[in-house]
């Protein structure tokens, strides 16, 4: 990890833990304030309980023009991403994707939908709906080790996150604990409860609370109707294509709608958010994994109205080109935030307890 981020981040925080104005914010000043002397481990686990809320640069009396130039979550901001990208498996990728995640999310797109344009016109794969397009078997070839993949890659970065931190054995009330804040994006609420300062400077909102909680429900909705259409498929000898009825269309048509409308919502108050309150060096990726994240979605349901439609092949490949390109880059993404962030809630409810 850069020793400078770091060190900057330390110096901050020990600033913080003498005034401890903002004890109640979330749950970065509680664990902050619980040590005397923080290690790089204990730097690194405070990032990545830090949701960027801004609540605390708008309290602060120490920010700029003020000779200490307070601003924690910037500072956080920075240390989190570096320890994404140094504890990524392949470390090399994080760093590209985070400086270039437009780029590399519309050129991943493009190039696995060409291919998968050129695999149709080698010669039409039988069956029905869009197995018409590309079979049943070429899918589960292509899509399973590109979902296996970011599972081993995270768990690699997981685990060297969590030995770094100094994480120990894990309870079921900790996971629990973890889950809890995270379902309810608590530290999102701020301790006052009135919300966070994201996108509009010092007005409390809980829009980016709530735009959070759109894009995760979305995202299980739809995980769990291709969930259940594969127990369908291969249980029940139910293959697609589905009925509106159905469960899987009965959970995947308002989870992508959920989803496009949480990406929309959150990528609008991102734009209006101040960037020198975050990681300038990770903007791009971040605004390139969350529209990646909504083209699958906005593409799932157009896919959906028009699958009947001769637009049915390209609209095929360009979704199945989306969602390939957002397991590929998983690891590498914003997306890797939401496991980092409930590892290290884990952590903390370890330690409080």
């Amino acid at each position: 990890m850069q020793a400078d981020l770091i060190e900057e981040a330390r110096r901050q925080a020990d600033i913080c833990n003498a005034c401890r104005y903002c004890e109640g914010y979330c749950s970065v000043f509680p664990a902050l304030h619980r040590e005397r002397f923080l290690n790089d481990g204990d730097i690194t686990q405070l990032a990545n309980l830090c949701h960027n809320c801004r609540g605390c640069y708008h309290a602060c009396q120490y920010t700029a023009p003020h000779e200490f130039d307070l601003n924690l979550p910037k500072a956080l901001a920075e240390v989190r991403r570096d320890s994404w990208e140094t504890y990524a498996w392949p470390a090399p990728v994080a760093r590209r994707f985070h400086t270039h995640g437009g780029a590399i999310a519309i050129a991943s797109v493009l190039g696995f939908a060409i291919l998968f344009l050129v695999i149709r016109m080698i010669g039409e794969a039988g069956g029905g709906g869009f197995y018409t397009v590309l079979s049943h078997n070429a899918m589960v070839g292509i899509f399973l080790p590109a979902f296996l993949f970011p599972l081993a890659s995270i768990a690699v970065s997981l685990r060297r996150y969590w030995t770094f931190v100094g994480g120990g054995r894990v309870q079921v009330s900790d996971v629990a604990s973890a889950i809890g804040m995270v379902a309810s994006m608590k530290d999102l609420a701020a301790g006052h409860g009135d919300g966070c300062n994201f996108e509009d400077e010092d007005r409390f909102s809980h829009a980016r609370r709530y735009a959070h909680q759109a894009i995760m429900s979305g995202f299980l909705l739809c995980f769990a109707s291709t969930a259940t259409a594969t127990l369908l498929h291969y249980l029940f000898n139910m293959p697609a294509p589905y009925p509106f009825w159905s469960i899987p269309k009965l959970l995947g048509v308002p989870g992508g709608i959920i989803l496009t409308l949480g990406c929309v919502w959150m990528a609008s108050l991102k734009l209006q958010s101040e960037r020198e309150l975050g990681d300038v060096n990770a903007w791009s990726g971040d605004f390139g994994f969350i529209t990646l994240l909504g083209f699958v979605a906005l593409s799932g349901l157009a896919l959906y109205v028009l699958g009947s439609s001769i637009a049915m092949p390209v609209l095929l490949a360009l979704h199945l080109g989306a969602v390939l390109a957002l397991f590929m880059l998983t690891p590498f993404t914003k997306m890797a935030h939401g496991f980092y962030r409930l590892t290290a809630l884990i952590r903390n409810a370890q330690v409080d307890g």
